[in-house]
């Protein structure tokens, strides 16, 4: 493995422990403050906005807003930020993400019917494994609760934010792209997200300011590393945000998945791995 290699795996690590970070202040900014999902959905668009523009020195690309595709792509993803935090008002931290998870199946099949990827039989083994992955967190009709339904729902808008970004890629640069969904995902959010402010404290403003940050940062890392090194060799440091959930809710709520939803994850990263692998080969 190259020095550069390296480098990008590390930083896939880094992405892949803030963005639960993230979501960790969420859960904390929710639940122990009481603030409004869609308000900390909507601090956390507008915090990310502020560091990328900060990091594009203003450098705006205009156009790129009078595309109808680009508002639905910032919608998607403005939509399914804040049903996860929704979620994750009730929920274990790994539980949700597990259910979330759901979202490169999605896109999968997505990718399938209107990009036209092609899928071999042992990939649609693959995929239907990690189904039942998610069907084991989430235990539809057996213990499933609204906020794991919030979860599922988060994932569906996530899978439909990555087929569409794969539908875009080639339509600007990657952090006009993100400054695009911060921005939008920020005026989007403004009407529910302004209903309720909380009362602004220092632990609050430090949430906030933690949720965006981390969110943002491990989104931006996860661009770099891309742009550095193949996506078959990065992909199945994805299914690091699993371990890193799992290792937050302990620590900060000390909560863990009983064995079933434990065995769900297991079974989604194994799979993820395989459907990578079959692909590098």
């Amino acid at each position: 493995m190259t020095r550069e290699t390296l480098g990008s795996v590390a930083l896939m690590f880094v992405a892949m422990s803030l963005i639960p970070l993230g979501d960790t202040a969420g859960k904390l900014l929710t639940g122990t403050h009481g603030a409004s999902p869609f308000f900390v959905a909507f601090s956390r668009f507008a915090v990310g906005a502020a560091m990328i523009g900060a990091i594009l020195g203003g450098r705006v690309h205009w156009p790129l807003y009078r595309d109808w595709r680009i508002w639905f792509r910032a919608g998607l993803i403005a939509a399914g930020i804040a049903c996860i935090l929704t979620a994750l008002r009730t929920e274990d931290l790994a539980t949700v993400f597990g259910a979330f998870f759901v979202g490169p199946i999605f896109s999968y099949l997505l990718s399938i019917r209107f990009l036209g990827e092609r899928v071999t039989s042992l990939q649609s083994v693959l995929l239907a494994l990690g189904f039942c992955g998610v069907l084991l967190v989430v235990r539809p009709g057996f213990g499933m609760t609204t906020g794991l339904a919030f979860a599922v729902l988060a994932g569906l808008f996530y899978g439909a934010f990555l087929t569409t970004s794969r539908w875009l890629a080639d339509l600007a640069p990657p952090r006009q792209l993100m400054l695009t969904q911060t921005a939008l995902g920020t005026l989007l959010l403004a009407p529910l997200g302004l209903l309720e402010i909380p009362a602004f404290s220092a632990p609050v403003t430090g949430l906030v300011l933690l949720s965006g940050l981390a969110s943002a940062s491990g989104n931006l890392l996860l661009v770099l590393a891309y742009r550095r090194t193949r996506a078959t060799i990065l992909a199945p440091f994805v299914y690091f945000q699993l371990i890193s959930a799992t290792t937050l809710g302990w620590l900060v709520f000390g909560t863990f998945p009983d064995a079933l939803a434990l065995t769900g994850l297991a079974i989604l990263i194994a799979a993820g791995l395989g459907t990578v692998l079959l692909r590098r080969g």
